[in-house]
This record gives structure tokens, sequence and C-alpha cells, in this order.
């Protein structure tokens, strides 16, 4: 359904005179004209609604449809905005739920153009206003953006925090508004289109949004505090409940009898299920929590100084929580559109526990966070913890081999945290060896220590349909001496004598090995006319896989031949790089983000290599405490978190080939984002405070109290 009609005006105003916030261009919907051409495709147009200030609201009923929309284009040539920066339209939603709003604003040609989306929640009318520019959270220096409106002295302001694009303000052709593919007939009311030089409501938005403990400014929730003593009363609630009985003091099992007692953790199958096994002889269900530490409150706030209500002066006591570094990276995706990823820092979680303890402030938290943790149920402290929570000996621990150096790398397609490793290059062998030193260091004889991951969601898969065979594609584009391309072209060489035989079974040209070199050589994706493609790319892609995990596995037997080799932390992976981490690995490990273990996971496959798997990360985040982001597993309140978490417990405790699953993270991270990538989520057991999320924990309690007794 498609119709027309003429409206007046808009007009371009002389900025001579003017204030700065004057619009330079109005487009008035409700008087009629012949300087603007409207057109509803799909939408029904059903007069005045009512009035707000002088402005008054056009109804419009958008029908369901692909995408219907109203559609403003310019007389003539277009618009010419000089000096725009933000365009601002009265909006109102009359349904009784959110309703998604598209808004495009069309340049020249389809190269320059703005997109934007938003959440238009119900109820009264507010100012939508859109940067006529890109712009997103992450130039910000965090992830997720600020709640939506927020209050502008009286006035209710939903920015469009995310446009994508760009645009000539000085030809624009059309404005469209549209809600994409409604199930039923969605109302909207819109008023009189202003575009204003010299906007400011993209920094109103940020500023000042984060008071002197790294809190939301603008929220309210319970845990939330005005003052050092309400921050010191709450923090030192003791923590509700005991260590539960009836465990050994590694945290096994005292019912599950006839397992080995070597000294030592280990793995065993009895009966068709995997167990941990204490190093007294219990089973033992790892119930984990990653980054147990006090560094993860730090957030960069040079050069947006501006967001930030009474942040200390960096001098006397203060100075030991200001800090500087650089997160620039551009190999590392996570960091690609961050802005403020380098310079001064300051971390708020560390200053908060000085405000409660002092200057004895770390001693007190690892106390205090050791009983916290084995009161609320866990039994095991997750990778990247404080090492000295691990030298207590009241909770089971891991370490991290964190594999760094001047070694060779390829590239998979997907790069999120970096390019992959180079295992046949020798000095990535000596850099695992280096690795391996050090995080065995002190520990090779301690049983409390329960095993070793290896790096984390290292890229071992590229992004889309044939990004399974990223890692062989981006080998074989590689430069001539890259140590991994030579093994492969060997390879290649010794199953097909000749390029000849090579460019036929890959239905390729290739005039000679020599062309295999090339920088960027374009390898042929795998199809179903020339098998031998990808054939040759698992054998590939496992010998590869192989060659990372028997380096790293040799170097931790060489080092620590007690302890479990506890995987990769698999993000994307794919069955080869699985298969060979089965074969090296004493337990594999996934960081599985899904409702349960299952979704995240081939159970079948899992059952099928017959290895114990543990969960090495999860979690569930909501938007009602303050950080802006709700993790990658989301749901809608605190409430919804505790019984995920219920669920998902259940689920990988009964599971016969699943033996723990650990939690990421302790703390929430901050508002502003955290340094290395501007993750910005309520994920936490306590917030950046350090006070608790009762309601959370106890939900944790209950379920991690269930899950240590039952997983048998």
């Amino acid at each position: 359904m498609k119709s027309m009609a003429f409206i007046a005006g808009w007009m371009v105003l002389a900025l001579g005179g003017c204030r700065n916030d004057a619009p330079v261009a109005v487009i008035d919907l409700a008087q009629p004209g012949s300087a603007a051409l409207v057109a509803f495709d799909q939408v029904r147009h059903e007069g005045a609604a009512r009035s707000k200030g002088e402005a008054r609201l056009q109804r419009y009923v958008f029908q369901p449809g692909a995408r219907p929309q109203v559609v403003v284009s310019g007389a003539g040539d277009g618009w010419d905005w000089p000096g725009g920066s933000e365009l601002r339209i009265p909006v109102q939603n009359a349904m009784p739920w959110a309703v998604t709003l598209t808004i495009d604003i069309d340049g020249a040609n389809q190269e320059r153009r703005l997109h934007t989306q938003i959440g238009l929640p119900a109820g009264p009318a507010q100012t939508l206003v859109i940067p006529l520019h890109a712009t997103s959270p992450r130039a910000m220096g965090m992830q997720a953006a600020p709640p939506m409106p927020f209050d502008d002295h009286g006035r209710a302001i939903l920015l469009a925090t995310t446009v994508e694009g760009g645009l000539d303000p000085r030809t624009v052709r059309a404005l469209r508004f549209g809600i994409p593919a409604p199930q039923a007939a969605q109302t909207l009311l819109l008023g009189t289109i202003d575009v204003v030089p010299g906007g400011t409501a993209l920094r109103d938005a940020y500023t000042g949004i984060v008071d002197r403990y790294g809190q939301y400014v603008r929220g309210r929730w319970p845990e939330k505090v005005d003052s050092d003593d309400a921050l010191r009363a709450a923090v030192r609630v003791a923590p509700a409940g005991s260590r539960p009985a009836g465990l050994d003091r590694y945290g096994g099992r005292l019912d599950v009898q006839s397992l080995d007692r070597t000294g030592w953790f280990h793995t065993h199958k009895r009966d068709g299920r995997w167990h941990l096994v204490t190093p007294d002889g219990h089973a033992f269900f790892s119930l984990g929590v990653n980054a147990v530490i006090t560094d993860g409150g730090r957030s960069y706030v040079e050069g947006r100084e501006f967001m930030f209500r009474d942040l200390p002066p960096d001098r006397g006591a203060w100075a030991a929580f200001y800090g500087s570094g650089d997160d620039r990276s551009e190999d590392q995706g996570a960091s690609r559109g961050i802005g403020y990823n380098h310079g001064r820092w300051f971390d708020f979680y560390a200053a908060n526990l000085y405000r409660v303890d002092g200057r004895d402030w770390l001693a007190a938290w690892r106390t205090r966070a050791l009983d916290r943790l084995q009161a609320w149920g866990f039994n095991t402290l997750g990778n990247w913890s404080d090492d000295a929570l691990g030298q207590a000996h009241r909770l089971p621990y891991t370490r991290s081999i964190e594999i760094a150096g001047d070694y060779a790398n390829v590239s998979s397609g997907y790069d999120y945290w970096g390019r992959m490793p180079d295992p046949f290059d020798p000095r990535f062998v000596q850099a695992a060896e280096r690795a391996v030193a050090k995080a065995s260091e002190g520990v090779r004889d301690d049983p409390w220590l329960l095993g070793y991951f290896a790096d984390n969601e290292l890229a071992w898969a590229g992004a889309g349909p044939q990004g399974r065979w990223g890692l062989a594609l981006g080998t074989l584009a590689g430069e001539a001496n890259s140590p991994a391309k030579r093994a492969f072209i060997a390879d290649l060489k010794a199953k097909y004598r000749t390029p000849g035989q090579l460019a036929a079974a890959w239905g390729i040209a290739l005039a000679s090995w020599q062309a295999l070199d090339a920088t960027g050589f374009a390898a042929p994706a795998p199809s179903e006319a020339h098998p031998a493609i990808e054939r040759d790319y698992r054998a590939w892609l496992r010998r590869y896989a192989d060659q990372y995990f028997r380096s790293v596995a040799q170097a931790i037997r060489r080092h620590d031949p007690h302890h479990l080799f506890l995987g990769g932390r698999f993000a994307v992976h794919t069955p080869e790089a699985v298969a060979a981490c089965a074969a090296y690995c004493d337990v594999l490990s996934f960081n599985v983000y899904a409702d349960l273990p299952q979704h995240g996971l081939d159970a079948a496959a899992m059952h099928a290599l017959d290895k114990p798997v543990l969960i090495s990360e999860f979690h569930f985040g909501s938007d009602d405490r303050g950080p802006f982001g709700k993790g990658v597993v989301s749901v809608w309140n605190e409430q919804q978190r505790g019984e995920a978490y219920a669920r998902f417990i259940a689920a990988a405790a009964g599971d016969p080939d699943i033996v723990g699953a650990h939690w990421f993270q302790y703390t929430d991270q901050p508002v502003t984002g955290r340094l290395l990538d501007g993750e910005n989520s309520h994920i936490g057991l306590v917030g950046i405070t350090d006070i608790p999320f009762d309601g959370f924990v106890e939900a944790v309690r209950g379920m991690n109290v269930k899950a240590a007794h039952s997983s048998e």
C-alpha cells in the first residue's frame, strides 16, 4: 500500500544572529505544502494526534509487512543542511510495548547514507536525536551505551547511540522512518523535524554518568550506595551460609568411594560417567569463578574526564589507584573501533576496597573473597584469579599458560583476540616452554592445583559458512617464509608429487609449486565437485592443532608431571582442533555462552571423544544493576540471572561428560568499559563496590550445594 502527499516545509533558516542551537532546517509534518514529498509505504496517516508544546504530533499506523515506512524526500535536489550536526524529532510510541524503529538518512548515493535502529519504549513523548555522523558506544570507549531515554533538564532525550555509515549534510535526499517486519499494526506519533548545528546531545548523554564509587549516576538499584559509611556497612556484611558439609578438604564428595587416591587431582571414568578426583580420592565437580582479582575495575579516564564525577586526586593515597596503559591493537578485532583505549586509567574497584579497609585493603579483600566463595558453594578459583588466593589452600585453583613472544602467526579470518600462533615456528615452541615454566613455578608440587589452561579463545576457525576452513585458507594466504605455510606445502607436495596433480584434484590452475608461495594466494573453498580440497584441509587443520597441543603438553610434562592439562578454553573451534586437544589434554575446556551447556556444545561429539569436559566460562547478565551491558547471554533482570544459573549448572551436573563449570566473572565490569576492549556488563557476583548481589548469590549458593552433591 503506497500513497503520497505534499507537506510543508522544510525551510533553511539564516544562521546570522541566531542562537547556536537554532535549526538550520525544519521539516514540519503538520502543515501541507509543496516543498517536500512524503510517501507512505504500508503506512496509514491518521492526521494530527495531540500537542506537545508547540509541536503537533502526527499519527501513523505501520501495517504488517516486510518494511512499512514513512519516506520524506526533499524537493528538487534535496536538502542542504550547512553545519547540521543533529536531527531531532518528537516521537511517541502509542503501543503498550516497545517498538523497533529504523531511521535512514539518504545522501547523494548508496555509499553516502546513515542508518540507525532504536528501541522506542512505550510511554510519553520524547525527543529522538540522531547525530548526523557515524558514532557508537565503542567510539566512546565502551561496548554498551547508557540506557535511553535520559533526562536533559526536564526533557526526555532518546539518543541514537549507534549510527552507521557516512553523510555529507550538504546533500540529503530523503529521510525514512520504518518498522522492520511488524506482525501486527503498530502506531507511532511523529512531530516536527529539526536539524540543528552544534548539537550536544551525544556528549550530554555521556557527561557525568559515573560517580566517585564507579556507579552509574542516573540509575537506582538496591545495592547502590551514596556514602563511604554505607559502602563499608554493606561490604562488611558476613556472607550467609557456610561451606557445604559432607566434603573432603578439597571439596570432593565423601560419599563417592573407590576412586584412586594419587595425591594429585586427576580424572576417572566410572559407570559411564567422568569425574575429576581430588588428591584424597573423592569425586569433585568443579564449581569455579574466573577473574577473582582486584584489578578488574580499571577504566580509562584520559580524554573523557567529562564522564566522571568526583574522581579523587592523583596524589597521596589515591595515586596508587591511577595508572597508564595502551590497548590499541590493529591485529585484534576486539579493539577495533574502541576509543579512549590508552592513557591514564583509574581503578574504581580497588579504590572502593581502600575506602572500606584502608591501607590493609588487599589482605582484607583476600580473606573476604575466600569466605564468600566458600559460603556461596564454590570450590575452585578459575582462570586469571589472584595467585595468593590459591596459595591460601582454602580452594583448589587453576593456572593460565599465557604464550607470548615474537613468533609467526596465521590469520583464520576471525582474529578477535588476534591471529593464531604458528606452532611450526621454533620460536613458538620456545615461547611455550617459557610460559609453562613461569606458570608452574612454585606450584608443581602443590596438591591444591587443579591444573593448567593454555591460552584462551584462540581463533581456530574463521567466520561465515566457510569459517571451518579459515585456518587452512589463511595458512596458504601467508607469506612464503611462513613456517606453517612451508609445512602445508610440504604435505601437499608429498601427497600430489606434481603441481598438475594438485591442480586437477582441487580444480585450479597451478603452473608450478612456486605459485603457492605468493602472499595472498587464494586457495579454493571446498566443493562437492572437488572433494579432495576438504580432505586436504581437514588433514591440515588436524596437523596444525596436533602441533600446537603437542608442543604445550610436552612442555607441561617436562615442568610438571603431576597436574592436569585442562585444554585450550575453546570459543570458535573445529572438529579437528577439538580432536587434537582430546589427544593431548586431560580435559577438554570450552567457553560456553548459551542457555544450557548442551546448546553450546556438540554433546554427541564430545561423548564420542571420550574425554571429560569442563565449561571454562559461562555467564548471564542483565542491565538493572548499573553497567549498561548484559553480557554475552542476557536475561531481563537480576532474578532471572539466578534462575538461569541454576538451570545451567543443573544441566552441567547431570551430563556424564561434564566435570565442572566456571562462572565469568567475580566482579561487574566498569560502567565505562574495562581496559582491554571496553566490555561493560553486569555479570558479576559482586558490584564495582564489592557489594554482593544478594538475590543472585543466594540462588547461586542453593544450586552449588545441590551440584556438589549430585554430580553422580
